[in-house]
């Protein structure tokens, strides 16, 4: 390959398109069609886009290879940081913190008060566990049935519940697109974090107000308490529910909030959720086997797989547990099982090689200088910090549509703005916060879209039904456009920052 004939030459617009529209259609085709995982799609992307700067272009193997390489590099430490993030669900759901944390969320449900606290419980739960499919499937499904009980449309029900889901998929440490975007953008967790806040927590303030004021149409209802205490009940049979569960994550707070870095300050959870499963009674085998592969679901698993009503009966019977129907204890068990099953090392493994194939992808796209070349097209018309706020916002969404996957929607527009966030002076945590305000939010909005396409079928409501409803989802993008316009939360590139990765 080396003879080739030809000098290295910048792509055209043409071209720059060509390689954006076959990644389109590899990724259509792969997600819609066939129902495959994004992976190998991207992959085949990867290799049209050498291809193009191979023969094209005439950029010799080694340069893209090394484009490649510094692409993945900028991954590196969002990589390390999901590793641990898989070991902390796992310790904390087997040392009984997330239990915990979902037993006392469900406490505060009221009839006169239920958006509201399906929104404060959804976004509970998404915050212990950093996954908004996790929440909408289980707990969040479990909301939809009572919210039927007790009047209120489904498709409402299903958007505040989306909206919770998506509050802590966003804004958790735990979430694998809020380690993501900052890897992709060239900042630090916490410092990500720390810049969502303003725009997160103003959207979320404006939903709560609108699920108050939505509320009272439906105060008269009765709520079915039966349900509820069904999973408290079960989760209590499986778990030393306490007070100290909330000990961990206060911890890991407050190590993010005075600034710690994110790698000790994550393991520290891993650490003290250790010790809450040593604390529950297990041994340092559960221990070892929890932090590595997972959650194993054990009484919630027995009473979800009963071979008939009167063995479910039984195993509730030996679990002290008499007052539940056996017919409801399979049903929520069932639920339960789904939401526990989950965490562990390995767990991370699927986002891990998701996001090596999306990073080798950007990192090809800014080696030919085909990103390039895209954002010169783009910002020739854009003038401003908003008007860069609100391509970037555009290009998220553009990408969700038609790429139909989040991470991509994070990686690919991440990778083509940040030369130009560098250039203009604002400091990286500007990009990923406005990545997340568009990438991750609009995703559960579009149909075809995994986000979209799994919400409405967990959730058992088309996406055009409920995405009116899906308050936070829409308007945090606008939020973000409307607070930049005003000159507010605009973070600037200083000497002494010390929260900025070269990628």
């Amino acid at each position: 390959m080396g003879g080739l004939r030809g000098s290295p030459r910048k792509p055209t617009l043409l071209e720059a398109v060509i390689v954006i529209v076959v990644a389109v259609i590899c990724i259509g085709v792969g997600v819609l069609v066939l129902e495959v995982d994004v992976h190998v799609p991207l992959v085949f992307s990867v290799a049209f886009a050498c291809l193009m700067g191979r023969y094209l272009l005439h950029i010799e193997w080694k340069e893209m290879e090394d484009g490649i390489f510094r692409g993945i590099l900028a991954g590196l430490q969002a990589i390390l940081i999901l590793t641990i993030v898989g070991m902390i669900i796992g310790s904390w759901i087997q040392g009984g913190i997330v239990p915990t944390l979902i037993y006392y969320g469900l406490s505060i449900l009221s009839p006169n008060i239920f958006l509201l606290a399906t929104l404060l419980i959804c976004s509970i739960v998404s915050l212990a566990t950093g996954t908004s499919w996790g929440t909408s499937g289980t707990v969040g499904l479990a909301l939809i049935g009572i919210a039927a009980g007790l009047g209120v449309p489904v498709p409402l029900a299903a958007g505040v519940v989306i909206s919770g889901a998506y509050f802590g998929d966003k804004i958790s440490p735990l979430s694998d697109t809020t380690n993501l975007a900052p890897a992709v953008a060239g900042t630090t967790l916490f410092s990500h974090i720390r810049a969502m806040i303003s725009t997160t927590m103003i959207t979320y303030a404006i939903v709560a107000v609108i699920t108050v004021v939505l509320g009272f149409r439906f105060a008269g209802g009765i709520l079915d308490v039966s349900r509820i205490e069904a999973f408290q009940k079960l989760l209590a049979a499986e778990f030393n529910i306490s007070f100290l569960g909330f000990i961990p994550p206060i911890v890991v707070i407050l190590l993010a909030a005075l600034k710690f870095p994110a790698i000790p300050s994550l393991f520290a959870g891993v650490v003290l959720g250790s010790i809450m499963i040593l604390s529950q009674g297990h041994g340092l085998g559960t221990m070892v086997e929890a932090i590595h592969y997972g959650y194993v679901p054990a009484f919630s698993a027995e009473i979800a797989g009963a071979e008939s009503l009167n063995v479910a009966a039984d195993l509730l019977a030996t679990h002290n547990v008499v007052d539940i129907a056996p017919e409801l204890a399979q049903e929520v068990g069932a639920l339960l099982s789904d939401l526990l099953e989950r965490g562990g090392l390995d767990s991370m493994m699927w986002t891990i090689s998701l996001i090596f194939c999306a990073l080798s992808f950007g990192g090809v796209m800014e080696c030919c200088g085909f990103l390039e070349v895209l954002l010169a097209a783009i910002l020739r018309r854009v003038k401003g910090v908003t008007g860069l706020v609100t391509s970037v916002i555009v290009a998220c969404i553009v990408t969700n549509v038609l790429l139909a996957d989040q991470y991509v929607a994070i990686v690919l527009p991440g990778r083509m703005f940040k030369p130009a966030f560098d250039e203009r002076g604002l400091h990286p945590r500007m990009l990923s916060r406005t990545l997340e305000d568009s990438g991750t939010m609009t995703s559960v909005l579009i149909p075809w879209n995994t986000c979209g396409a799994y919400h409405a079928g967990v959730l058992g409501v088309p996406t055009v039904q409920y995405l009116p409803y899906a308050f936070l989802n829409y308007l945090n993008p606008i939020v973000a456009i409307v607070l930049t316009a005003m000159g507010k939360y605009i973070y600037w590139r200083k000497e002494t920052d010390e929260d900025i990765i070269k990628v």
